[in-house]
């Protein structure tokens, strides 16, 4: 290896000119530009290592300068003094490199998402969860190596959301990250999950209650109310509907005909929440307002279609605005008539709990510690969909109070 080195200069470097063939000029150390016919120049590095000579390859010109390829050189030289091969090293790096860049957090939350989320809910709340991790944890967190995020920056992330004044948002971030982290570990990529750290770091979501009637009186004005409503056909079907299946309301106004088994009287689908399949046994009368709709949204996929498109379903919004044009505002909610039947349906018809909680769809468990299968009693909960509904048809017909 020659003694001399930085033989080269700036100028050298950038005036050399394409010969017939290739041409090297050297700079010392092992190091030379390699100039070729087509005006193409490389820095590369002649060593010996393990007796053998080998060459380095540096980078090309003028990417790589003439000051990099001599630190590049200087650095690989250190390596050779310390017993390592320079260009084994530049591939460990590389490799290293592209496993870093492979795993960070916004890679390995969208290959969780990809793989596994998805599967788990149905898309509705799939692609709420992706917007807030897009959102709220991406641009902050999401090239980071999953294994380097520690607590005190996962917090500093969350509280971003807190302070924007979206609470339930940042708790609902934390969740989401505590997930990404568990596939992590599970996947070879992190060795712990710091969202544990953050107990009580975050300011407490307060649950806020959706409206709902839940006395008699004032369940039979209500329905006494839907009945003379004159908004549009479609919205006052799902408004008929509602309280009879109390489903979750997206479930409800996402509702396919392919779904609806009429001559079964059955609606199939899967719950919002958990994913789980959930069968809900329609009462006559829930299966008389929904032959009486086939007649008029049979086009579309959708039971209850927007008003703009049948391409679509109805406005998340439609049945809110149609109660609050009723004089409801305040008093009851779309969410409202799933407090409403379970309340009424426990403490007045006497229900069992287990049997109202799977019609509700929630993750409850039973006593052997396996959650529930809602597609099971299914004859039991027909009973009291029905019974139910014709409840609501004398509160409908009770005299109202004067």
């Amino acid at each position: 290896m020659s003694r001399q080195t930085n033989k080269l200069t700036a100028t050298a470097v950038k005036t050399a000119k394409p010969q017939a063939r290739t041409t090297k000029l050297a700079d010392g150390g092992g190091l030379f530009l390699e100039v070729r016919p087509t005006g193409s120049k490389y820095w590369r590095m002649k060593y010996r290592y393990a007796g053998k000579e080998k060459l380095l390859a540096i980078g090309t010109y003028p990417e790589i300068s003439l000051a990099a390829a001599r630190e590049a050189r200087d650095q690989a030289r250190r390596r050779l003094a310390e017993g390592a091969d320079p260009s084994r090293a530049k591939q460990l790096e590389r490799q290293l490199g592209e496993q870093v860049a492979a795993n960070t957090f916004q890679l390995v939350a969208l290959e969780w998402l990809e793989r596994v989320h998805q599967h788990e809910v149905v898309p509705d709340h799939f692609q709420r969860n992706k917007r807030r991790l897009e959102r709220d944890a991406f641009p902050i967190i999401g090239k980071e190596p999953l294994s380097d995020i520690s607590a005190p920056q996962l917090l500093a992330c969350l509280r971003r959301i807190e302070e924007r004044g979206h609470v339930e948002t940042a708790h609902r971030v934390k969740t989401l990250c505590g997930q990404v982290f568990r596939y992590g570990i599970s996947t070879g990529r992190a060795e712990r999950d710091p969202t544990p750290d953050l107990r009580g770091a975050l300011r407490p979501h307060k649950t806020k209650h959706h409206a709902a009637l839940t006395e008699p009186s004032e369940v039979a004005e209500l329905l006494r109310a839907i009945d003379g409503y004159g908004g549009q056909p479609v919205t006052i079907a799902a408004l008929k509907l509602a309280p009879l299946v109390f489903t979750r309301p997206g479930e409800l106004r996402q509702a396919r005909w392919a779904d609806i088994d009429l001559e079964n009287g059955t609606w199939s689908f899967q719950a919002s929440k958990t994913g789980q399949p959930l069968v809900v046994p329609l009462p006559t009368q829930g299966v008389a307002i929904l032959r009486d709709l086939h007649g008029l949204t049979w086009r579309s996929d959708y039971v209850f279609p927007g008003a703009r498109s049948n391409q679509r379903p109805m406005s998340n919004v439609a049945i809110k605005a149609a109660l609050d044009r009723m004089g409801f505002k305040g008093q009851m909610t779309a969410h409202g008539f799933r407090a409403m039947a379970r309340t009424i349906l426990a403490e007045r018809l006497n229900y069992p709990e287990h049997y109202i909680e799977q019609q509700l769809a929630h993750a409850v468990k039973d006593a052997n510690g396996r959650a529930y299968n809602r597609t099971q009693h299914i004859e039991q909960r027909r009973e009291m969909l029905q019974s139910w509904a014709n409840y609501l048809d004398e509160l409908r017909n009770s005299q109202p109070d004067r």
